[in-house]
């Protein structure tokens, strides 16, 4: 059972959110412009918010349906095996997103998926780490680095602001972090030459 579920979670994942609307709507694949990625900030960078919203949303909810799948289980949702259930379930479906079946294995980044998961396990934490990603955002116009600081706090947030011990949880937030290290290699290069572009905040159009 607990294997067709990561099945499952890793097929809704895998739903191109960005490429299927720039594809049906705009005939445009996101791909193949900006970043090359298909994630939100990319969408919002070629195609503008009417394209971004809808893609951001979804890819959320992707994150936040796949750790729910954990429901249909006998576990104690309080247990230690429905929480493994949980992340399994969860990683499952974000690497879906970054490495999609229905797209070519060619996926986003998944930060807006990581969101829609450590949503449902770990809202407190999740809260916090946005109010990071927010204000680095609004201090360096920058997705990016927002992102990645927003995802460095993350386990900081859980361990030494949260008191969280579980030992599960702590790893998670750790791989989280790191994971979204290595899915912005190519913007730390960026970084670290000045060359990362800034976003154009309350603007139609976003570029980061």
């Amino acid at each position: 059972m607990e294997f067709i579920l990561i099945i499952i979670a890793y097929l809704l994942g895998s739903i191109p959110t960005a490429v299927w609307i720039g594809k049906k709507f705009y005939q445009i694949d996101v791909r193949e412009f900006g970043s090359g990625n298909s994630g939100a900030t990319n969408t919002f960078r070629v195609l503008g918010k009417k394209a971004g919203i809808p893609v951001l949303i979804i890819d959320v909810i992707k994150g936040s349906l796949a750790v729910s799948l954990a429901y249909f289980t006998n576990f104690n949702h309080h247990s230690n095996d429905f929480i493994s259930l949980q992340l399994g379930l969860g990683v499952a479906a974000l690497l879906g997103h970054i490495f999609p079946i229905w797209a070519g294995f060619r996926g986003g980044k998944g930060v807006a998926t990581i969101l829609g998961i450590v949503i449902c396990i770990l809202p407190t934490a999740c809260a916090l780490a946005l109010i990071v990603f927010l204000i680095v955002l609004l201090t360096s116009k920058i997705v990016s680095l927002s992102s990645m600081l927003a995802g460095v706090s993350f386990p900081l947030i859980l361990f030494f602001a949260l008191n969280e011990t579980n030992p599960i949880l702590i790893s998670f937030s750790v791989a989280i972090s790191l994971l979204l290290i290595i899915t912005h290699r190519k913007n730390i290069k960026r970084l670290l030459n000045k060359q990362e572009s800034k976003v154009s905040l309350f603007k139609s159009q976003s570029a980061d």
